[in-house]
């Protein structure tokens, strides 16, 4: 999953870097647990640091590896309550850019599941800054993402990131992080197992 997460970084013109590869495979795959450790969509800051800190992640690799969602999309329901139930009395989040909630709306009526949209509206399908400048402009789809703009140190990170005149900081950055990532829950010894086929498991 690593380096399939390297090349699809790589195949949407992102940084190539190297992952450290050998570590085990656990002995259980559920999806449960994988979702257990995701950070919640409408997660503020604090929130967000916890979930990483629990996988010693710092804060920076929280406020670099957010940026992922400079690719990817996400169903209606993770973000409709910015548009149509905010605070619980059927209102709108007031820091969402205006001409961005109404094309929003547009595509999400109220109800809709099945439809998504760009995590990043600048550039979706690529790898790069548009993430933050997404964010900057208060267009970011998710209440986690929009977030980082509400904290001096990730807001901070965010202008930088959205005026530089170079990916490379990012890039470097992000390479970094990831490797870090890779590093989670590492297994040695005999502990977890080095399967045949990485592609299937059998409970």
């Amino acid at each position: 999953m690593a380096m399939a997460a390297r090349d699809a970084v790589n195949f949407t013109q992102g940084p190539a870097y190297q992952v450290e590869t050998g570590r085990r495979d656990g002995n259980v795959s559920r999806k449960e647990d994988a979702l257990r450790f995701l950070p919640p969509a409408d997660g503020n800051v604090t929130v967000l640091t916890e979930y990483f800190a629990v996988q010693n992640l710092t804060y920076k690799d929280m406020v670099v590896l957010s940026a992922a969602h400079t690719i990817g999309v996400a169903h209606c329901p993770s973000f409709d309550n910015r548009l149509y139930n905010y605070t619980g009395a059927g209102d709108q989040d007031p820091s969402l850019d205006a001409a961005y909630a109404k094309n929003l709306t547009a595509k999400c009526p109220a109800g809709n599941v099945a439809s998504v949209q760009p995590l990043d509206p600048v550039s979706p399908n690529t790898f790069d800054l548009g993430y933050y400048q997404s964010v900057y402009n208060h267009q970011a789809l998710l209440a986690s993402d929009a977030a980082l703009l509400n904290d001096s140190l990730s807001g901070a990170y965010v202008e930088l990131m959205t005026n530089a005149s170079s990916q490379a900081i990012f890039f470097a950055d992000f390479a970094v992080s990831m490797i870090n990532m890779g590093r989670i829950g590492v297994r040695t010894g005999t502990d977890g197992e080095i399967r045949a086929t990485c592609a299937i498991y059998v409970d």
